[in-house]
């Protein structure tokens, strides 16, 4: 049974979706690309403080809504170091939707090395390298937030720069070692499991 509970909002012109972990004494944002009200109303609406933002991955439309938020909900960002080198540059403009989501001096923390406070510190990061250099996937109480690595029925890009199908594939294959029960929540789309994704084809089973 997941215990988990989440807050799923889908934003911005990409429909990307942004999940609000919640807990007990504080919340997780993962995701946070675009509509920063919207994403900001649903936090207070929590009555929780965020601890950390988490990014699956630079592309714009997954953090766009982060320079908005930190002015107002300030808490540390975790990204991985491959991607965070360009994510918060000129190079990370999606014209016209996405102007460059710029930080202004705040801090980025490594999110593959970083630990997170105690109340989440059942949170596991999994690389997942393919659709970016630095993508990564995060797994708690049987669910895990596969970004833009897999979709239900589908899997990520990697005709974009950084991309690179075969990383992609063998990311894949380590996400059908998971659980077949593992719920996904993808960076776009509908909820689906690992079991399903294997039945279907888009995952290959590695054991």
């Amino acid at each position: 049974m997941n215990r988990l509970r989440v807050c799923s909002i889908t934003v911005g012109p990409f429909a990307a979706n942004c999940y609000l972990l919640v807990g007990r004494e504080s919340l997780v944002v993962i995701d946070p690309g675009a509509e920063p009200d919207r994403i900001r109303h649903h936090i207070h609406s929590c009555g929780l403080p965020p601890v950390a933002y988490l990014l699956t991955h630079g592309h714009a439309d997954h953090i766009s809504a982060l320079p908005d938020l930190l002015a107002q909900i300030p808490a540390p960002v975790f990204l991985s170091p491959e991607d965070a080198g360009w994510a918060f540059s000129t190079a990370n403009a999606i014209p016209p939707w996405y102007e460059p989501p710029l930080l202004c001096g705040a801090e980025v923390r490594d999110i593959t090395k970083e630990r997170l406070p105690d109340e989440w510190s059942s949170i596991r990061i999994l690389p997942t390298p393919g659709h970016t250099p630095g993508s990564i996937c995060i797994l708690s109480e049987g669910t895990v937030f596969s970004g833009d690595t897999l979709f239900a029925g589908g899997v990520g890009r990697t005709d974009l720069p950084g991309g690179d199908p075969e990383k992609l594939q063998e990311s894949l294959r380590r996400l059908a070692e998971l659980d077949p029960d593992t719920r996904v929540l993808p960076g776009h789309g509908p909820p689906t499991t690992i079991g399903r994704e294997i039945l279907t084809g888009v995952l290959r089973c590695a054991r």
